[in-house]
């Protein structure tokens, strides 16, 4: 992948994280990477495969790196909760996916699979930890998207402990 690709989607995935699929332009993503606005359509021809890339890149870099923090030594819930965590400590911005996930039926269709493909993923993955089910699966990604959620919007991301101390 080229630098300004990256540099593309890097921008892209915060603008999302901030405003919403629908709240960033091509010529906004230009200006703030210093390129033109043709440039970003050389690496990504549309919209929506800008944000199905960033929701799919987003995606892979949580599950590895969860996978990373993976320890006998440590409670597999904490390390969802603390991978949340410190995407809330680095920007105070919520979860990519949990906001497109807000944004649902005005995505673009591959968008949307992305950010699905991001709680599904999350779902099985939690139910299939010792002791958990599908039904677990669900709660608790239900109570981290929330978490954030809550944090960000009241400003306080000891809220997000608040309600998850009980993951960790």
């Amino acid at each position: 992948m080229s630098s300004k690709r990256d540099e593309i989607m890097d921008m892209a995935e915060h603008m999302i994280r901030k405003h919403g699929y629908n709240g960033f332009s091509f010529r906004e993503i230009a200006a703030s990477v210093g390129i033109k606005s043709a440039s970003v359509h050389y690496h990504f021809a549309t919209k929506a495969g800008l944000g199905a890339a960033v929701a799919k890149r987003f995606r892979e870099r949580f599950e590895a790196e969860l996978a990373n923090r993976a320890s006998p030594d440590i409670n597999p819930l904490a390390n969802w909760r603390n991978l949340f965590r410190d995407a809330l400590n680095d920007d105070g911005l919520m979860c990519l996916c949990g906001i497109l996930a807000v944004e649902g039926d005005d995505l673009p269709p591959e968008v949307a699979i992305e950010a699905r493909q991001f709680m599904r993923n999350g779902i099985d993955g939690i139910s299939k930890l010792e002791g958990h089910n599908a039904q677990d699966g669900a709660r608790i990604m239900a109570q981290l998207e929330g978490a954030m959620l809550l944090a960000r919007s009241l400003g306080d991301p000891q809220i997000f402990d608040q309600a998850t101390e009980h993951l960790a």
